[in-house]
């Protein structure tokens, strides 16, 4: 009865079969007996759901994915076999009684905290340990066809949400009227409501709507433009802010199907572009063309930003290139999957080289203090000859 209400593709029990593999050469590599997946995502990466439980990886047998409840719910959901456990206290007994104890655990040391890492090493009794999150980020980093997929279904909310903008943009309407419309509109395609993002601390908007002195508001997260929010507690997102004739609005939206998180931004004026936005967007643009004629399997992502800073030196815009003063990021591109900071991330000193089936958001973008933000993004999957875009839909500024 619950698959009735449910808006999902199954993994394909291939794709999580080639996943436990990888994992397993790469604690093969690194001398890690088991492997302990704890966190959510990562929990769904490899098994496909998210019910309550651990699943631990041998470097040598099949999976063992223990589950506390839903026990019905985790069985819809995953192919591998459930083994059933009243608390995490069970699990001790059941490698032992496998011959599982005793060798080294890899364990995700980026987002375990430091009380459920002890309980782990209680529970478990594994003595020595190690990191595998920079192992999982890495076989996260290319995505299959299926990932793809579900990409690309996220990216047509963002084509749809980008479409009813021109019809709720106008002069005076507070940024966070904007922002109720647009969301309600991703939801009723069947958005997830959430956009996760790995590490402490780190939350994400679904939508951000961002006019004026707002869009330049030095942003608490690692974010070139985030708004002014409505609060110190949610320092982030949408305003009470009006919008003005001439003043751009930016747009920056996640979709979000079946885990698989999107990430584009648009811009909406009111009447004219103001004259002092002029040049930024236009270098905005000139990067992600430039980008787009360049970029492709085999080229190291230090270069790609490079090509792009090149151009904000060029039209001399580089101290508003990525955030202004202490609100300048590094990056001008980051990894998108089932957390919106993937692999890879584009930076000036973050040597990667692109591969195949890689997808990343790319954002040039410039903050001009007090007037406002102006830029552009967009979803890009990596091929052997280019790159082709997780959406279709228009980038021009949009008039309304």
């Amino acid at each position: 009865m619950i698959e009735r209400v449910w808006v999902y593709d199954r993994i394909p029990q291939q794709d999580l079969q080639k996943r436990i593999e990888g994992m397993q050469r790469l604690m093969a590599k690194n001398h890690i007996d088991l492997g302990i997946i704890f966190q959510n995502v990562d929990r769904f990466y490899f098994t496909g759901s998210m019910q309550k439980g651990v699943l631990i990886i041998p470097v040598d047998r099949e999976p063992l994915f223990f589950v506390e409840k839903s026990i019905e719910r985790a069985k819809a959901e995953t192919p591998l076999d459930i083994i059933p456990i009243k608390n995490d206290k069970e699990i001790k007994k059941i490698l032992d009684s496998n011959r599982l104890l005793g060798g080294k655990a890899g364990l995700e040391l980026d987002v375990l905290p430091v009380s459920t890492f002890e309980r782990l090493k209680k529970v478990i009794g594994f003595g020595d340990y190690a990191d595998v999150s920079a192992s999982i980020k890495e076989l996260r980093a290319v995505k299959s066809p299926f990932e793809i997929e579900q990409l690309k279904k996220s990216g047509r909310m963002l084509s749809h949400v980008f479409a009813k903008a021109k019809d709720v943009v106008r002069e005076g309407a507070t940024e966070l009227e904007i922002d109720a419309t647009l969301v309600a509109e991703g939801r009723k395609l069947g958005h997830q409501g959430y956009l996760r993002m790995r590490g402490i601390n780190q939350e994400m908007i679904t939508l951000t709507v961002q006019c004026g002195f707002t869009g330049a508001v030095t942003p608490c997260a690692d974010v070139p433009i985030g708004g002014a929010g409505l609060t110190p507690a949610i320092p982030q997102g949408s305003s009470l802010k009006k919008v003005e004739r001439g003043i751009p609005v930016t747009i920056d939206y996640g979709g979000g199907y079946n885990g698989y998180v999107t990430d584009e931004t648009r811009v909406f004026v009111a009447g004219e572009l103001n004259e002092i936005f002029r040049k930024p967007y236009e270098a905005a643009r000139e990067i992600m063309e430039e980008i787009q004629a360049y970029a492709k399997e085999g080229v190291d992502c230090v270069d790609i930003f490079a090509r792009a800073y090149r151009i904000a030196e060029k039209a001399h815009l580089q101290d508003h290139f990525m955030g202004y003063g202490e609100g300048q990021v590094s990056f001008i591109g980051h990894g998108l999957g089932l957390e919106i900071n993937e692999l890879p991330v584009i930076t000036a000193r973050h040597g990667r080289v692109l591969k195949e089936g890689m997808v990343f958001a790319f954002e040039p973008k410039f903050v001009l203090p007090p007037h406002g933000a102006i830029g552009v993004e967009l979803d890009f999957i990596v091929r052997k000859h280019g790159l082709e875009r997780v959406t279709g839909d228009p980038v021009d500024i949009v008039y309304v």
